[in-house]
């Protein structure tokens, strides 16, 4: 039997309208899905594989094709080397602890992801947040602690935010962190990576940044349709993190199958430029017809595949949702504590295979929905 004060846990997130239920995916039209241009359903060209790597990659599971596939990643990425993660969570809490000491700080957008903030409490480090994209409450920050004895400091930002879909300026910040010769920038590139850029490659790369960024982390569950992550960097970074992060020494590597589906995936990425263009294109016209249906005051501003309609209390947000998925739309609620008590939301993923009649059909249900609300 669960111990009681472990039961009283529970029983909150049940009065409080915020217990998580698994739910299974009913076919319907999908804007709930990181799938963003629909790669999850590539065929994978015939070839043999294993179907487990039978230990870590310091042990029995390196293989050629692990090195092939990283040499193909950070060639796409222009980076010097990539060295693969089972997942973007495994490469958060794996490079941000291996990075940092007692002596170090690290400085976090307020609003990254779990995986970054378990990455953070994982280290030694001192940590603070600054404001959301405020580069004047970062600059206040740095010079006030940057210059401790022995002191490096990790920037730690999201190209795109997994719940607003808004950037960063990352020209600024870039410019910003070189001016302190202690500090690093560490950005992750989750939900930029099939969507923002030529090829898709990221936002840095897209503004040719990105031999000014120390580490970039790609992840390939969300725009690759895929399963993994790499850290993109030096090649002594990659030597230092195969030596000091815990997540990659200890676990299994990757089966080969997962890396033909990641190699796959940069291959398509690099030949197929339609799936992007649909993509882009149907992210302008949901904009418009946010507009049209009315809901702009309703939206974060949004230029990528992730679109936030605020909806404040768990219980009508959830009813929001409900109404959609019963319509034949799979929109999932964010609720509070995963994000701020009152701002609530439906996160509405855009795709490349989502058509102009799915999007119209339902932000038109969702406005009529607000209105009975």
């Amino acid at each position: 039997m669960l111990p009681e004060k472990l039961q009283t846990l529970l029983g909150m997130r049940y009065f409080s309208g915020s217990l998580r239920k698994l739910t299974v995916n009913k076919n319907s039209i999908d804007f709930a899905s990181n799938d963003y241009l629909g790669f999850s359903k590539l065929e994978i060209s015939d070839v043999s594989s294993t179907n487990g790597a039978t230990g870590s990659r310091l042990l029995s599971g390196h293989s050629v094709l692990h090195d092939r596939v990283e040499e193909q990643i950070a060639q796409f990425h222009n980076a010097p080397a990539a060295l693969l993660f089972n997942s973007g969570y495994d490469a958060n809490i794996g490079l941000i602890p291996a990075l940092t000491d007692r002596a170090d700080l690290i400085l976090f957008d307020q609003l990254v992801h779990a995986s970054i903030r378990d990455g953070i409490l994982l280290s030694q480090a001192k940590s603070l947040k600054y404001r959301h994209n405020d580069l004047r409450h970062l600059e206040i920050l740095l010079s006030k602690f940057s210059e401790a004895e022995d002191r490096q400091v990790y920037v730690i930002t999201e190209s795109v935010f997994s719940m607003d879909g808004d950037m960063p300026d990352l020209k600024k910040l870039i410019d910003l962190v070189s001016r302190f010769d202690n500090a690093h920038l560490i950005l992750d590139e989750a939900h930029a990576l099939g969507v923002i850029g030529e090829n898709g490659a990221g936002l840095a790369q897209h503004l040719d940044l990105e031999n000014d960024v120390f580490a970039r982390v790609m992840t390939f569950g969300k725009g690759l349709g895929c399963h993994g992550a790499a850290v993109l960097g030096s090649e002594d970074l990659k030597e230092y993190l195969i030596n000091y992060a815990r997540s990659f020494i200890y676990t299994t590597a990757m089966p080969e199958h997962s890396l033909h589906c990641i190699s796959e995936g940069y291959l398509t990425l690099s030949s197929n430029e339609d799936a992007i263009s649909r993509l882009t294109n149907n992210i302008e016209t949901f904009n418009k017809l946010v507009l049209q249906v009315g809901l702009r005051l309703r939206f974060r501003e949004s230029e990528t595949a992730i679109q936030t309609c605020i909806i404040p209390n768990n219980e009508v947000v959830k009813e929001a949702a409900f109404t959609l998925q019963d319509n034949g739309y799979d929109v999932r609620a964010i609720l509070s504590p995963t994000v701020n008590k009152g701002e609530e939301r439906l996160r509405i993923c855009i795709h490349s295979f989502n058509t102009e009649n799915e999007m119209s059909g339902m932000l038109n249900l969702l406005s009529k929905t607000l209105k009975s609300l």
